[in-house]
């Protein structure tokens, strides 16, 4: 089963989440810093492309099911501001072993930063912002 959204909400765990018959689930969640390339900032502010961030997030939820033996992969991810501390990444995965949810959580964040068409802006301390790269 695959949830994915991507919005500009607080990010609250999936409700409708019940494995009883897995023996692993795995939570990862992002958050921003207070420093980000050796510059306090007071958070991040995401922009996606619109439409197409979501079907490559979907895309690469499919693959990582196919890749690895995960049975559940829920995953939000905010856009707009987010200040420090808060969460701009929620990923949950489950499967019969940690072994397998390991693995596929860090595959799927190191895809998820290359191929899902979203990017990042310090918000600075002045309140001006500047890409990161």
């Amino acid at each position: 089963m695959i949830q994915v959204e991507i919005n500009n909400k607080i990010i609250t765990p999936f409700d409708d989440i019940d494995f009883f018959d897995l023996g692993s689930e795995l939570v990862f969640n992002g958050r921003v810093r207070n420093i980000e390339n050796k510059q306090k900032i007071l958070g991040l502010f995401y922009e996606q492309y619109e439409g197409m961030a979501l079907k490559e997030l979907i895309k690469l939820s499919n693959q990582t099911l196919d890749r690895f033996r995960i049975r559940h992969l829920f995953c939000k991810h905010r856009v707009g501001e987010v200040l420090s501390g808060e969460i701009s990444l929620f990923v949950l995965m489950s499967s019969a072993h940690r072994k397998e949810s390991f693995e596929a959580l860090q595959w799927f964040i190191t895809k998820l930063k290359k191929q899902v068409p979203m990017w990042k802006w310090m918000i600075l301390e002045n309140g001006t912002r500047e890409l990161v790269k």
